[in-house]
């Protein structure tokens, strides 16, 4: 009986669309789906659907599918996050061999990837985390695929997995192995973040456009249009050119009739506190999930909207703002925020003793994926001159850039305060760059503060540092410090 190269449990979209790609590429692709009742046929409807008369083999039960396969087992799950993966990860570790490969392709919180891989390799059985980005397009004809985990299981689902990919201009896949335990699932974390910020600060131009510009649909179809040719190259700012010029049935734009309340799977919020963890500034894309939960808010939003309409400045100006100057801000604030998000992954890379590759991590996220753009090149050039690089802003490309936009960054966000257009992530961007360039920030006075109220010591300028002074302010006080007794 001839047996598959590679199994998928879950055929829902993504995992549909895979099935599909690796089926295209010359695998015998094995198919099972759990029956939530007993009348569900997904296998079966698939197979005389999209899949029929290519090489598939459909399972009724996960025994059936284990035994389809070839050793060693490549099995990817494309199933929800959370418990399902330990619940199938679980049936599957009773079923398989030593030497077979369980890869979660869903979006996992990394921390339980790290548990799980360290759980299977306890039975011999070897776990990848493989983040997959590109939605159902990029699934059914080449993703951004980041896998990390168990090692030894690369040069197993390398060819695969490589196969499958989106490829680069130069037939290079946007697949390359991240690192051990959670790395892949937390580069794919980053990644959603960073595509947080990307939505939303596009979102803030288009606000923007309309509000400062009085742009109709056509004309701010045709300006994204137009930035698309340039640096903001971009899948996003592609689909945002097509969004505004898409028309409903009734021929009235379509855009105009959708809620304006945004949605969230989690990944986001994942970044944020992963973020606050590692006492990283992750200030743009943290303002974007709070943007999303703002978003959520209608009845709120509509009964303020009516409370203070009338303080409203915008009626009261004339605003001269040129898409251009809304390109540049835009433009300035994306650095911002792919430079924060580089920053998360070093902050981590150090911690977990990932060695993630930055350079490459920014190559493979050229093609297949949602944030794919051109202006990742510039990050892979940065890196590649300098893997050690501490910021992306202290590269050379990047200063120059950011000091080319300045003007206009600052203009378009205090025109759009002063017309009382709400701009959370451009804001956040030019408020981190603001003060990663003071020198000499009021931080002293917040140590003050607290040694003031709570006796927290602080550090001063004509020490050594590590050497904490307490001072007494009131003269009621005492030497002691909150650090003085330890338990």
């Amino acid at each position: 009986m001839k047996k598959a190269d590679i199994g998928i449990i879950g055929l829902a979209v993504m995992g549909e669309n895979l099935a599909l790609n690796f089926e295209s590429k010359g695998y015998t692709v094995a198919i099972y789906n759990k029956k939530d009742h007993p009348e569900d046929d997904v296998v079966g409807v698939f197979r005389k659907g999209r899949g029929k008369n290519k090489n598939f083999i459909g399972a009724e039960t996960l025994k059936e599918f284990v035994d389809s396969l070839n050793h060693p087992r490549k099995i990817m799950m494309m199933i929800r996050a959370g418990e399902p993966v330990d619940e199938v990860k679980n049936q599957l570790i009773s079923l398989l061999l030593p030497g077979d490969i369980i890869i979660d392709g869903g979006n996992s919180d990394f921390h339980d990837t790290e548990r799980r891989v360290k759980e299977c390799e306890e039975h011999k059985i070897l776990f990848v985390g493989a983040g997959v980005s590109g939605g159902e397009e990029g699934a059914l004809n080449g993703p951004s695929i980041m896998p990390g985990g168990s090692i030894d299981a690369w040069p197993h689902i390398k060819e695969p997995l490589q196969n499958i990919a989106a490829k680069l201009d130069d037939g290079t896949p946007c697949c390359q192995w991240i690192g051990p335990g959670g790395a892949g699932h937390f580069v794919k974390m980053v990644h959603n973040g960073i595509e947080y910020g990307d939505m939303q600060i596009i979102a803030e131009a288009y606000s923007l456009l309309k509000n400062c510009g009085n742009k109709s649909n056509e004309m701010i179809s045709e300006i994204f249009n137009t930035w698309n040719r340039g640096e903001l190259n971009s899948f996003l700012i592609e689909i945002t050119a097509q969004i505004f010029r898409y028309k409903d049935k009734d021929g009235s734009f379509l855009i105009d009739k959708i809620l304006d309340v945004a949605g969230q799977k989690g990944t986001g919020k994942w970044s944020v506190i992963t973020a606050l963890e590692e006492n990283d500034p992750l200030t743009l894309i943290t303002q974007a999930v709070y943007a999303r939960i703002l978003s959520s808010l209608s009845e709120d939003r509509n009964h303020a909207s009516q409370i203070y309409s009338n303080f409203s400045t915008a009626s009261q100006r004339v605003s001269n703002i040129e898409a251009n100057a809304i390109k540049n801000a835009l433009y300035a604030s994306k650095i911002i925020s792919y430079a924060q998000g580089f920053s998360l992954l070093k902050k981590a890379s150090d911690r977990y003793q990932w060695n993630l590759d930055l350079g490459s991590i920014a190559m493979i996220w050229r093609k297949g994926c949602i944030i794919r753009s051109a202006f990742l090149n510039k990050i892979t050039q940065a890196y590649t001159e300098n893997p050690y690089l501490e910021n992306l802003l202290f590269d050379e490309y990047f200063i120059n850039t950011i000091n080319g936009l300045l003007v206009n960054w600052r203009q378009v966000i205090s025109e759009g305060v002063l017309q009382g257009i709400p701009l959370p992530c451009m804001s956040a961007a030019l408020s981190y760059f603001d003060g990663l360039r003071t020198r000499h920030s009021t931080a002293n006075l917040i140590q003050a503060q607290r040694d003031y109220f709570g006796a927290h010591t602080y550090e001063r300028i004509d020490a050594e540092r590590g050497k904490f002074f307490h001072t007494n302010w009131t003269g009621k006080g005492s030497n002691t410090t909150s650090g003085s007794y330890q338990l």
